[in-house]
């Protein structure tokens, strides 16, 4: 049939068969099928590519007429008897193609074996390449020594042949796969994935390539194997196909690369998700059970579980405070961590030593706390050889290890920027097949990943309790509102995901008994936010002491705004750069009962009258600050006594659906509610409106107010003579007795003889004074000059310059305020404590 490969001299050991240099694609392999009696009965595809015969031109023919050469009968009939044997044949032969090229093959002879009831020979050949070196054939190589598992199956799918690397793919030996079909020796999912493509080979006559799928071998039913399987069909002379030449080839190892870049690549979607540390942990032993692993335990150190802490130690250190004893050398025995992540396939396993939030000790013996900072991951294939280490340590991590048939384990410290943040324990229990040294890489991956998020979430809550701390120091922490007003505030940070923003609210006592309330929201969040919203605060604090219409202190608001900006460099910015905001100032007096507001670019008030009825007034919009260049304008509206106001930011009616419209009528639905405390009426319109974290902050500020009735204001008008000083004074006296403030009358007095007496002097008609019996005495003296008076100290020589200078030192407070007729003159005074 061909001639052998070299010969080797009687006695002598027989020769190396050759061997191509380069390895090949078996694919490209001219497969045959031939009878004992030398006629062709199975065609490949691959066949009719070498030769260029096709089926239907070499079925039924003598195999003899490929060769270039006679053949020897005698040669045949040995070859034929090593095939028997299953010693099988190879060697190189000359061929000729169809188009009558001669080539030369590397060709192989298997083992005999029987096909329909005729003694069969598998025939494989390739195109010999020009360079060879010393060893095996290529062909022997292939059909025995080849990472790929060849066979037969006849029409019903019987193995009829089988090569030796099939056998050790599978783990069954031949004797018991010959004869038998696939299901019979390898039940299951390897069977019901790979029969019904061999039917269709066989029913259509179009080979199948590089099919993968998964299955357990027999020689290692513990661990899952990947395999790629090509069916090419044999046919015979008229086309039919009379069995299936199958190839497999283990690609386990790159099936596991591909699991394990998924699982990194997928958790990426799955772990941090929130900026919440524990939730986060959480996430990693969701996302790993039951893909990576049965149990996960995520157990984190105490200052990176409780990130309001001070911050876990840097790696390379030991650290400080982590209890226990300590080792020689200065490190600590044991850390103190808490559990922060834990998930199970087992019912139950999660809290069979510790819950979440307890306090653990979950270094695997015998390491100490040197193994978080700077140890590698640890790989305990089976866990039997060292539970005797916990059984002496850890006596309850020992006693779980063997009621929930713990068998393997790796335990990988979690670093993240230098910084240790805990551990994280991979268990196998229920899968059988133990960690690996290569699960070691995706478990150092998964952990790396979800440390760098767990110490976002641990920077972030950090600096967002640091903002909120920050915001509720610059906050208002009780609110003025004296006779004039009751006074409730909700205030609620935006959602830990966007961090606290600059709405603010405050009350201000003015003087003459009257009120300031105020709302502002700063744009952005976090704590440059909240440092910019206690500048403007402040400033508002010093503008409102000055007493200016609402009008006036938004343009000076916005004028600073303006200021502030221009401070940063180009290109530059400190943090603190004021990017926006908005803020409405309303100043409230008891006495007219009217309230006169003005507002930069912020929602209107809520007003509800003393009978339910609900209504926004119309305030002129005005320009958010720090634009300029536009005036910003007043309001006046009567609020009657028992009347309800509420100031409140954007983020109260804007919610979720960003509907402020709809969110308005919400809020004054909500506000007319009626019969209810006005801290609780505060705090249920913020739950109704709200009843989920926003992600914008929410302030409202709600007053009541009170009227100052006659029997607390007295008001004379004073003639412009000197002489009437005195009648003042008595005036003065007979009504401090009237409302039992007598210890007030000599200095009261002594005020009002010098303001008035200043005012017949430097000023000019109608001078009027008022009294004003608040939580303080309130003396009053106005006239129609705009000259403000002047503090200071008279010199020894001086006849007066001291009436104003006895004025301040008698008075808790005072001051002027301008008004459209001139100015007021005003003075406060602590009641005594028997006073009423």
């Amino acid at each position: 049939m061909a001639s052998e490969g070299p010969q080797s001299a009687p006695g002598a050991e027989p020769s190396q068969p050759r061997t191509p240099q380069h390895s090949f694609d078996t694919a490209n392999d001219a497969t045959a099928v031939v009878a004992a009696t030398g006629t062709v009965i199975g065609w490949t595809h691959s066949a009719q590519d070498l030769l260029g015969y096709r089926a239907a031109e070499v079925v039924g023919r003598s195999a003899g007429f490929l060769l270039a050469m006679p053949e020897d009968p005698v040669r045949v009939a040995g070859i034929a008897e090593r095939c028997r044997a299953g010693v099988g044949w190879s060697g190189v032969a000359d061929v000729r193609r169809r188009d009558g090229r001669q080539i030369e093959v590397d060709l192989r002879i298997s083992a005999s074996f029987h096909l329909d009831g005729r003694e069969c020979f598998l025939v494989s050949a390739r195109e010999r390449r020009p360079v060879w070196t010393v060893g095996q054939s290529v062909l022997d190589a292939f059909l025995t020594s080849s990472p790929i598992g060849m066979a037969v199956m006849n029409p019903q799918l019987r193995y009829v042949w089988m090569n030796e690397t099939l056998e050790r793919i599978g783990g069954v030996p031949r004797e018991q796969r010959v004869g038998r079909r696939l299901g019979e020796v390898l039940p299951g999912l390897e069977t019901d994935a790979i029969e019904p493509l061999m039917r269709r080979v066989l029913d259509t006559g179009v080979p199948v390539i590089d099919f993968e799928y998964r299955g357990w071998s027999w020689a290692d039913p513990h661990r899952e194997r990947a395999y790629s399987t090509s069916f090419f069909p044999l046919t015979d002379a008229d086309g039919t196909v009379t069995g299936i030449c199958y190839m497999v080839l283990d690609v386990t190892d790159r099936w596991k690369a591909q699991q394990r870049l998924a699982l990194v690549n997928d958790a990426g979607a799955s772990i941090g998700s929130t900026l919440d540390v524990m939730r986060t942990a959480q996430e990693l032993a969701d996302f790993a059970v039951p893909r990576f692993a049965d149990f996960i335990t995520v157990d984190l150190l105490e200052p990176v579980a409780s990130p309001e802490e001070p911050g876990p130690w840097p790696s390379g250190t030991a650290p400080s405070g982590t209890g226990g004893a300590a080792r020689p050398g200065g490190a600590s025995l044991r850390p103190t961590m808490r559990r922060a992540g834990m998930s199970s396939v087992r019912e139950g396993c999660p809290e069979a030593v510790y819950r979440i939030g307890d306090q653990v000790d979950s270094l695997p013996p015998p390491h100490d706390v040197r193994f978080l900072s700077d140890g590698e991951p640890v790989l305990i294939p089976v866990l039997d050889a060292v539970r005797h280490l916990w059984a002496v340590e850890q006596p309850a991590r020992e006693a779980a290890i063997r009621d929930f048939g713990f068998h393997s384990l790796i335990a990988v410290p979690m670093r993240a920027r230098d910084t240790v943040l805990g551990l994280t324990t991979f268990v196998r229990s229920l899968n059988p097949a133990p960690f690996e040294p290569d699960d070691v890489l995706p478990a150092r991956d998964l952990v790396a990943r979800a440390a760098v998020c767990v110490d976002n979430a641990r920077r972030y809550t950090r600096e967002h309790t640091a903002a909120l701390t920050l915001q509720r120091s610059l906050l208002p922490h009780t609110l003025p509102g004296g006779m004039a007003l009751d006074v409730a505030s909700s205030y609620l940070p935006a959602d830990a995901k966007d961090g606290v923003g600059g709405d603010w609210f405050d009350v201000i006592p003015l003087s003459s008994a009257r009120v300031a309330l105020v709302v502002g929201d700063v744009v952005g969040h976090g704590i440059s936010a909240a440092a910019t919203m206690g500048r403007l605060r402040t400033a508002v604090h010093t503008l409102a002491d000055m007493d200016l219409p609402p009008d006036e202190l938004l343009a000076h608001l916005d004028d600073l705004v303006i200021r502030l900006s221009d401070e940063e460099p180009d290109g530059e910015s400190s943090g603190t750069t004021v990017l926006g905001a908005t803020c409405l100032y309303a100043v409230y007096d008891p006495v007219t009962q009217l309230c006169t507001m003005a507002r930069a670019g912020h929602p209107p008030p809520v007003v509800v009258s003393p009978d339910g009825r609900v209504t926004f007034p119309e305030l002129p919009a005005g320009p958010p600050l720090g634009l300029g260049g536009l005036p910003f304008e007043t309001a006046e509206i009567e609020l009657p006594d028992g009347s309800l106001i509420a100031l409140y930011t954007n983020g109260l009616i804007e919610g979720r659906d960003r509907d402020a419209e709809l969110g308005m009528s919400r809020l004054g639905s909500a506000l007319a509610q009626r019969g209810l405390p006005l801290d609780t009426l505060c705090a249920t319109a913020v739950e109704q409106l709200l009843p989920v974290p926003q992600p914008d902050d929410v302030a409202l500020l709600l007053a009541r107010t009170h009227e100052l009735s006659a029997d607390h204001v007295v008001s004379w008008e004073v003639p412009s003579d000197p002489a009437a000083v005195a009648g003042v004074r008595a005036r003065t006296a007979r009504l401090l007795r009237t409302w039992g403030l007598e210890e007030l009358q000599m200095t009261t007095e002594l005020i009002v003889s010098e303001l008035v007496t200043n005012a017949l002097r430097h000023a000019t008609g109608p001078i009027r004074l008022r009294l004003l019996r608040q939580s303080v005495l309130i003396c009053e003296v106005s006239d129609a000059s705009s000259t403000s008076p002047r503090l200071r100290h008279a010199r020894t020589t001086d006849e007066g310059g001291r009436g104003l200078f006895l004025v301040a030192q008698l008075t808790h407070r005072w001051g002027t305020r301008y008004t459209p007729e001139g100015k007021i003159i005003w003075t406060e005074q602590e009641l005594p404590a028997t006073g009423t």
